[in-house]
């Protein structure tokens, strides 16, 4: 009975790793997005310098007593509260980064594999690798807007990269090869990649800067269409590395520059993503991913019109930047099953041939 089982044992183990494989990439998409909230909530509670060095706390792994902080950092004193909120963060994101070397750990017998992801495996590698360097960055240049904006576009990228391998890893099970060809980009689809990508950095701009309140009312800006504005300023991206910018260093115009931009790249970017709804609506298998995102536009839309008229409570920051998460997983689910439907195409036309032989 032994002997018997053998033979099938290397194709259960392959079956058993690659559904690990599919279980954990998933649990990836999730905890990115947790770790990106966390963040975003850390910065929100003002608890970005909670704790003044990196990794650790006032040199311990967790939050120390105030005389214990006191005799590391006589210059920081020690808020319990945000010292705690900034070490979740760091807990949570350290985990993120245990789960990617799981996966290329698990992987690695597989990358030879036609059509195993493994480029995908690296990639979310070397990319949570340096989301670490961003995250040490944030503290030691005391929250330089540069580093604050380019960790977040760091941590949608992790996202974006987990999807994707997941994705991958579904196509491989399926036993889809590499040479079954697939649709490439549009411009169509290029532009509305753009214009959400730059949207999110202005989204982090704001964030950094302070400017989430800069203009009060809406649709127009402190009762007007157009304000005083300081665009240089507001978007200069040599600004001095080394003063503390927990709250600022930008004059009243700046920021109000920085906000109208947001809101400006807002208005291009639902119109880039109408236009990609209209141009692919006749794709039947297409009109779940492109009214989906176009839905989620409108409800991401309405959460910053709220944030702008309730002055930026924390709960409805945190579901703005939900939806902009919503935004991210949207666009790449859509883009990816519109590639997608070519080799549906190709499956379909290889069954009617076997049909017609018969």
């Amino acid at each position: 009975m032994q002997g018997a089982s053998m033979p099938n044992s290397p194709a259960q183990a392959h079956t058993s790793r690659l559904r690990l494989l599919l279980i954990l990439s998933l649990l990836g998409v999730v905890l990115t997005a947790v770790v990106i909230l966390i963040g975003v909530w850390t910065r929100l509670v003002d608890a970005g310098l909670g704790c003044p060095d990196w990794p650790g706390c006032y040199g311990r792994l967790v939050v120390p007593d105030a005389e214990r902080a006191m005799a590391h950092s006589p210059h920081a004193p020690l808020e319990s509260f945000k010292a705690w909120v900034e070490m979740i963060h760091r807990y949570v994101a350290s985990a993120l980064g245990l789960l990617v070397i799981s996966l290329l750990a698990l992987g690695a017998g597989l990358r030879r594999r036609p059509g195993y992801p493994w480029r995908a495996n690296v990639a979310l590698l070397a990319v949570i690798l340096l989301q670490g360097a961003f995250g040490a960055f944030t503290v030691t240049l005391k929250l330089w807007p540069q580093v604050v904006t380019l960790h977040l576009l760091g941590g949608l990228t992790v996202l974006v990269l987990f999807l994707w391998l997941h994705l991958s890893l579904r196509r491989f099970a399926k036993g889809d090869g590499p040479g079954v060809p697939r649709r490439r980009l549009t411009p169509l689809w290029g532009l509305a990649m753009t214009l959400l990508v730059l949207q999110l950095a202005l989204g982090g701009w704001v964030s950094s800067n302070y400017a989430g309140i800069a203009c009060q009312g809406f649709p127009t800006c402190n009762g007007q269409w157009w304000p005083e504005m300081d665009w240089s300023e507001g978007f200069h991206l040599t600004q001095t590395v080394g003063p503390n910018y927990l709250h600022g260093q930008l004059h009243a115009d700046a920021r109000t520059a920085i906000h109208q931009g947001h809101r400006i790249g807002a208005l291009l970017l639902g119109l880039a993503l109408v236009m990609l709804a209209a141009r692919y609506w006749g794709e039947a298998r297409m009109r779940p991913w492109l009214g989906g995102l176009v839905v989620a536009y409108g409800i991401q839309l309405g959460l910053g019109i709220a944030n702008v008229l309730m002055w930026l409570p924390l709960w409805l920051a945190l579901l703005h930047t939900a939806g902009a998460v919503s935004l991210v997983l949207l666009l790449a689910l859509a883009t990816w099953h519109w590639r997608e439907t070519a080799v549906e195409a190709v499956s379909s036309k290889r069954r009617d041939k076997e049909w017609v032989h018969v």
